[in-house]
């Protein structure tokens, strides 16, 4: 298994012109370091890009489901849906600032609340990882990790996450405010609206603000020292 192993790590060094998101060059060191080699074996490299992961998922799931976790990130805050974009401008013509605000608001709670319901998913993918998934990853890019993540998930946690964001949307009131906010729209003389599935855009904008946040959380472990907080991780992505 070892000279198997060997011969992997010789082929990927041969073959690579450039570095992996700094994470090839610091795992496959050369010249006086190649002897850190030695002591990653299948296990230790699986282990470290699990535990890798589950750092990131939980941080991940753990900012998004707190108070304001969506609503005041700005890169995966849940806005207005690009159907109705002409309803919220005209609106906030018309003095109904309020009423727009609060259906975003809401967008965004309802994220929020349902962004616990992934960790189970993530911890059964990360359970499954494999060593040839583990290697694939290895040479991917920054992101290579989540994308194995998103792939392995995302349909799964669709299925689930809409009949959660559905209940969750009932609950913090975006249904009411969305007809109280249409209703206001269509009282306008001459105007008409398109009506948007709110479940389907809830749902995938609140997964891709969760995949976007995991990205973020990976690319931090690979390049930043600071962000490796066990031994394991310092060991596996080595010191910059």
């Amino acid at each position: 298994m070892e000279k198997r192993y060997g011969a992997l790590i010789l082929v990927v060094v041969l073959t690579t012109s450039t570095v992996y998101g700094g994470f090839l060059s610091n795992l496959f060191k050369k010249g006086d370091d190649a002897n850190s080699v030695a002591g990653l074996d299948e296990s230790t490299v699986i282990s470290g890009l699990k535990e890798a992961l589950s750092i990131a998922t939980d941080k991940t799931v753990t900012s998004l489901s707190a108070l304001d976790g969506y609503f005041s990130n700005k890169a995966v805050k849940i806005l207005m849906p690009e159907k109705i974009q002409k309803v919220s401008d005209t609106l906030r013509k018309f003095g109904f600032q309020k009423q727009v605000d609060d259906f975003v608001l809401s967008m965004n709670r309802a994220a929020e609340k349902a962004a616990p319901v992934a960790r189970g998913y993530f911890i059964d993918a990360i359970k499954q990882m494999t060593f040839k998934d583990a290697m694939k990853i290895l040479d991917g890019g920054n992101t290579a990790a989540t994308d194995f993540f998103k792939e392995k998930t995302y349909d799964k946690l669709y299925d689930s996450f809409r009949p959660t964001i559905s209940e969750s949307m009932d609950e913090v009131g975006v249904t009411s405010f969305y007809k109280d906010m249409m209703g206001r729209f269509t009282s306008i003389p001459f105007m008409t609206a398109t009506s948007v599935d709110l479940d389907d855009y809830v749902t995938t904008k609140s997964l891709d603000g969760l995949f976007y946040t995991i990205g973020q959380e990976e690319k931090k472990i690979r390049k930043n020292p600071a962000a490796r907080i066990t031994d394991l991780l310092k060991e596996v992505f080595g010191k910059s």
